[in-house]
């Protein structure tokens, strides 16, 4: 039994409380996460393992894409829906405010903005960080906007788990 008797040609917008429009909402804080990433190591701070020793919250931030994956896999096989996403990014959005923006921050807005020599770059690497928290704060939202209008519905799988 290969990958393609389990996994459906089609996105499974059919009878599920998802939308095509859900898509881009995991899409844009995917690549929002990945661009972050990136400017940690073009930064050179707060990176860990597995491009230095140190093991730090770097390190276990990059959780984030297998954990993507297998929800997107979840998904896809109509495991997990609306409900799931929703509570996926709203802790995502909980984790990132609190590393990044609260008073307790690990990686507070000066130490994304300070490191590079043109301010213009350390404003656009701080921007990305806010866009990313935007983005999983809507589709956190979304999400749950999704499981609340398929709850209503009684043709949907939603509303028996």
């Amino acid at each position: 039994m290969g990958v393609e008797d389990t996994l459906p040609v089609e996105l499974p917008t059919d009878n599920t409380s998802l939308t095509r429009a859900f898509y881009v909402f995991v899409l844009v804080p995917t690549v929002l996460g990945a661009a972050h990433h990136v400017d940690h190591i073009i930064r050179g701070n707060h990176v860990g393992w597995p491009l230095t020793p140190d093991v730090n919250p770097f390190t276990y931030s990059l959780a984030i894409y297998p954990l993507l994956a297998i929800s997107l896999y979840l998904t896809l096989t109509r495991r997990v829906e609306a409900r799931y996403w929703a509570g996926f990014f709203a802790l995502s959005a909980g984790m990132l405010a609190y590393f990044h923006i609260s008073p307790w921050a690990v990686e507070p807005p000066q130490d994304v903005m300070v490191p590079y020599a043109n301010p213009v770059f350390g404003y656009l690497a701080f921007g990305i960080v806010l866009a990313l928290i935007a983005s999983v704060v809507v589709g956190s939202l979304y999400g749950a906007f999704l499981w609340y209008r398929a709850a209503r519905r009684p043709d949907t799988s939603e509303t028996a788990s």
